[in-house]
């Protein structure tokens, strides 16, 4: 017997609100921390120590869960350009990192030091028309793959979110120009339906 259409949507939608109530249950800020989780789980690429950007931060739920990863002895820059609750251990800069200002705070955190791991989880408020969400979500991917190229540290690491679609193809290609190992994951905690990947880059060149 085929299940329905609607049941099939329901069961993805309490598995969706399963990961908010651990979130809740857990006291994180948002349940993208379990996709971070799983992919740490795989791949092992936050290691304590580490300088850590964290681009399109709010609310705060990756930041909060690599804290404790990276141990008292390291940097972790949260930047986005809403507002955000502190964290301990965490500097937080709000505005938007295409700003000369932001450039500057960034740089005066860091103290000519690089940055061993750039993260962005960040998307655009999708509008449900694909031919605006696409290239704007694709944006977003190339400015995270700057700053990475800009900050990074010789053998550093990056994990962006991508959305697949036009433009996915090219910029997978562009991350494989600057870093030696990239892979794509799909955690669990990402909605089925939507087309969201992760691109770990790994071996900056």
């Amino acid at each position: 017997m085929s299940r329905s259409k609607s049941s099939g949507r329901w069961m993805q939608e309490h598995f969706e609100d399963e990961y908010v109530k651990l979130a809740q249950a857990q006291g994180y800020r948002s349940r993208a921390v379990f996709k971070l989780k799983e992919i740490q789980e795989k791949d092992r690429f936050i290691k304590p120590g580490m300088s850590v950007l964290d681009l399109g931060a709010a609310p705060g739920g990756w930041s909060q869960w690599i804290r404790p990863i990276l141990g008292k002895k390291s940097k972790l820059i949260a930047l986005d350009i809403l507002p955000m609750d502190p964290i301990d251990g965490v500097e937080f800069i709000q505005g938007d990192f295409r700003e000369d200002s932001v450039w500057q705070m960034l740089n005066l955190i860091l103290d000519e030091g690089g940055i061993d791991l750039v993260l962005s989880d960040m998307a655009p408020n999708m509008s449900g028309n694909k031919g605006v969400d696409q290239p704007n979500a694709m944006y977003l991917c190339e400015l995270a793959l700057d700053t990475a190229k800009a900050l990074l540290t010789k053998g550093g690491a990056f994990l962006v979110k991508v959305f697949q679609g036009e433009g996915f193809e090219a910029f997978h290609r562009e991350v494989q120009n600057h870093f030696e190992k990239v892979v794509i994951r799909k955690p669990k905690a990402s909605r089925p339906r939507s087309n969201e990947v992760y691109i770990l880059a790994r071996g900056f060149k």
